[in-house]
């Protein structure tokens, strides 16, 4: 979950585009970068802040498409309940489910609780997949019925991930207008939720690499979901300390509001690396047990020799 990158700076969005709207008594944006001032209602008016900004939306794009790899390659390989634990699948999606809590706690910018909302969708895909081709590979014929229970189920899916975003902003919206006296333990609940994410995501890559290391494989898994969130994990810790040299107040106190978020990305990253080693690993094991066997030419003329000097 990403949590406001700049606190203490407000934006009225509203004047910065001419429009009126009196309820809104924040300071105007006069130098802040357009774009992102109109997508992320941030004020950026520093070459740190921008950089610091650009390389969380690259980030943000990388977790995007992470998962997207490994739904092909589960379609392609039809056997992901051979190569994916489920206690990666289940973990990941706690930790994003989590994420969104925080974010919905917090009240974060919409952009970031839609994108939340897709990390939850895809990782009910991924899920799917496995509970999917689980039954149908233990099964011995082909079901037409868990196929139209796969369909209706992913059609459900994306009907709630087209409204859910739009009635969790409307309500967070409602919510922070009637109650602000409860701001603070409403925060404090949000950190909360950001470091039981942090665990769960940590705790995601246990049973993978236990997985991997007990099939002596990483076979019907793709690399690139791997990759993808090392990059997504590295740009988001750089997003985070880009930023430090622009910071007027104490760096200390942002630290400490973006510690749990800096952990699970930093963990995760470090954790990636060793599964990136195993799929180096247990390639070299795959390409030594594809070679074939030399035949030995010697045999069979010593076996003549032993028998002529027996005949004597």
């Amino acid at each position: 979950m990403a949590t406001a990158r700049f606190p203490g700076k407000t934006v009225d969005v509203a004047a910065a585009t001419n429009l009126s709207y009196p309820a809104l008594r924040r300071p105007l944006c006069v130098n802040g970068t357009q774009w992102i001032l109109y997508l992320l209602e941030e004020c950026v008016d520093n070459v740190w802040e921008y950089w610091s900004v650009v390389i969380g939306l690259i980030s943000m794009f990388c977790f995007l498409l992470s998962t997207l790899p490994q739904v092909y390659e589960a379609y392609r390989n039809g056997k992901v309940e051979e190569a994916m634990s489920f206690g990666f699948l289940f973990f990941l999606f706690s930790g994003d489910l989590t994420s969104f809590a925080g974010c919905y706690l917090t009240s974060q910018l919409p952009i970031q609780i839609v994108t939340v909302v897709f990390y939850i969708f895809t990782d009910m895909i991924l899920i799917s997949q496995f509970l999917y081709y689980k039954i149908k590979n233990s099964s011995s014929g082909k079901s037409p019925l868990l196929k139209w229970l796969c369909f209706l189920w992913c059609g459900s899916a994306t009907l709630v991930l087209l409204v859910l975003p739009k009635l969790i902003t409307d309500n967070s919206t409602t919510l922070d207008t009637q109650i602000p006296a409860t701001s603070n333990t409403v925060e404090i609940t949000g950190y909360v939720c950001g470091y039981l994410a942090s665990i769960f995501y940590l705790s995601s890559r246990f049973p993978q690499l236990y997985k991997n290391f007990q099939r002596q494989s990483t076979e019907g898994t793709s690399y690139l979901l791997f990759a993808l969130a090392m990059m997504g994990n590295g740009t988001y810790g750089l997003s985070v300390i880009v930023v430090l040299p622009a910071l007027g107040g104490s760096k200390q106190t942002f630290i400490l509001k973006h510690l749990a978020w800096l952990i699970g990305s930093l963990g995760v990253l470090v954790l990636d690396f060793f599964v990136t080693a195993q799929f180096i690993m247990y390639r070299k094991n795959k390409s030594a047990k594809g070679s074939p066997l030399v035949k030995v030419p010697e045999v069979e003329p010593l076996l003549c020799e032993e028998e002529e000097l027996s005949a004597f």
